[in-house]
């Protein structure tokens, strides 16, 4: 919260207090706000809301090995979590196997390494796939971790119709922010609608895409840019999949978004209220969808992890039930909290466990799911989220005056926002107008050490020793045959899903196959000069 309390994280006036003046008769009306659970979903996208069911309490986890973070899944079922959150390591990510040169060091280290379906059946062991839901944060290798997971969910006998889950499959957001993309965007995009085509048909439980500002705004954006870029993001995948031939009607329900929750409490509530009425508008409005779940934004929310801090790291539990309540009271349908101990290291199990404890007290002991959207009406909430709303929508209109999101990425035009963003939030906290908790305000010198959670370098040894044995065990014949399809197949307009599915069943690799698609694809560079 910015020490003179006149603008607000997205540099929006405030004013010292709100009337009736501030939110006029005409945004009233039902047309604007309505009720929970009807166009524009102003006030969330369940008619019932947390009163018929409670969000998804789907704890982030993965570490180390298949094995390592198949407990920690069991752990956090034991204990109450309702869905599960795979975290991959930066080989899986980047798609290559962990005996790659390129893997070294990195094998487990902030994630869990997956090269095959061996790796994927060790990882989901004992864990029932048609009664958890599963997310998978994974974007240039989507296509290939979702095959492994269809082919061992066929293994435990379950048809794909039966499995429910996401895979974020969002490579715009790693242009613009992160950074773990392999191939250039028109590829990448092309991969994307096949997931959304192939699953309309084969996994219709499935979302095929969790489009994030979640990362976007770790790379300093504001609430505002959070909101334009990933919506921008998101008719941008529509538009795609829309040019490929896909009725509207067929895919758009089943597509996803992931938001951030950070520090200031309102702003955030007023986001994600405006998100869900723009893209009800975009949706309804622009691309003609028919069927009312075509309309809807469904979110997945996770607490700041950029907010956490190494310093007091106690400090970080307050943190993250304030970012958590406002996430609940802004509507959101899954949340993931952070563990206090991450900016130091992989969440400990005791770390993990007041993280998810923290969830289950917001429902069941603090009121916050027993009234639907109950700061509706506020007059500052109502006048936030228009605020937001509208210069939103200004910032898209510039993109698309631009020539879209993918020349916006191409020209480096969005990515320069993010870091002018960045960058003046750090200035704000080195002159004392961001005021940090235990950072630049009320130091002290530290009491205690923080247990911090350390992968063992073994991790990395019996991952390549296991993975040079399996590929030994099977048919190189075959490993061939499959390559030289989905090569051919990558050459053209060929679906490409059906066939990575056959070629992990057949044990194929992740990195096999992301290396037939790098030498039909070719790799991204970004344009440093830019």
């Amino acid at each position: 919260m910015r020490k003179d309390h006149f603008l607000n994280s997205s540099l929006i006036p405030l004013k010292d207090f709100y009337t009736r003046s501030d939110w006029p008769a005409d945004q009233r009306e039902d047309k604007q706000l309505g009720t929970p659970g009807s166009y524009p979903f102003t006030r969330g996208v369940q008619e019932t809301m947390y009163r018929g069911r409670l969000w998804t309490m789907r704890q982030y986890a993965g570490f180390g090995s298949a094995e390592e973070s198949n407990r920690r899944y069991r752990m956090l079922l034991d204990r109450g979590t309702t869905g599960l959150s795979v975290a991959f390591d930066l080989p899986t990510q980047m798609g290559y196997d962990s005996d790659h040169i390129m893997a070294t060091g990195e094998v487990g280290k902030v994630g869990v390494a997956i090269s095959s379906i061996e790796d994927m059946e060790i990882l989901l062991k004992d864990i029932p796939l048609d009664k958890v839901s599963t997310s998978m944060t994974i974007n240039s290798t989507a296509a290939i971790l979702l095959a492994f997971y269809i082919a061992v969910a066929k293994k435990q006998g379950l048809s794909p119709e039966q499995l429910t889950g996401t895979i974020q499959n969002d490579l715009l957001k790693e242009y613009i922010a992160r950074g773990t993309y392999i191939y250039p965007p028109r590829p990448s995009m092309r991969i994307i609608t096949d997931i959304f085509e192939y699953c309309a048909q084969q996994v219709p439980g499935w979302n095929t895409i969790s489009i994030s500002g979640y990362h976007i705004r770790e790379a300093g954006s504001t609430a505002v840019q959070e909101v334009a870029f990933t919506l921008a993001n998101g008719m941008t995948y529509v538009q795609a999949a829309i040019d490929k031939g896909l009725d509207i009607d067929t895919f758009a329900g089943r597509l996803s978004f992931f938001f951030n929750v950070h520090n200031n409490f309102f702003e955030e509530v007023a986001k994600f209220r405006a998100a869900r009425r723009m893209w009800a508008r975009f949706m309804k409005e622009r691309f003609s969808a028919k069927n009312p779940k075509s309309w809807k934004l469904r979110f997945h929310s996770q607490t700041a992890g950029s907010s956490l801090t190494a310093q007091q790291p106690e400090n970080n539990i307050v943190r993250v039930t304030a970012q958590a309540l406002a996430s609940i009271l802004g509507g959101t349908q899954s949340l993931h909290t952070n563990s206090m101990d991450e900016a130091l290291g992989l969440p400990t199990e005791k770390a993990a466990t007041i993280a998810l404890r923290t969830q289950q007290i917001l429902a069941h002991e603090s009121g916050a799911a027993d009234v639907i959207d109950p700061l509706a009406g506020s007059f500052y909430v109502e006048s936030l989220t228009d605020e937001i709303e509208k210069r939103a929508l200004e910032y898209i209109e510039r993109i698309e005056s631009l020539g879209g999101v993918i020349a916006c990425i191409e020209n480096g035009f969005i990515q320069g926002e993010v870091q002018n963003a960045a960058y003046q939030f750090q200035k704000d906290v080195e002159k004392g107008k961001e005021i940090i908790v235990g950072v630049n305000q009320f130091q002290q010198e530290e009491q205690e050490k923080t247990e911090v959670l350390k992968i063992s370098e073994t991790v990395a040894k019996e991952q390549i020793q296991r993975l040079k044995a399996f590929k030994s065990q099977r048919s190189s014949e075959k490993v061939k045959d499959h390559l030289s399809r989905l090569t051919k197949a990558a050459q053209g307009t060929e679906n490409l899903m059906p066939l990575i599915v056959r070629a992990v069943e057949d044990r194929v690799t992740l990195g096999e196959i992301s290396e037939a698609f790098r030498q039909v694809f070719g790799l991204y560079r970004e344009n440093i000069n830019l």
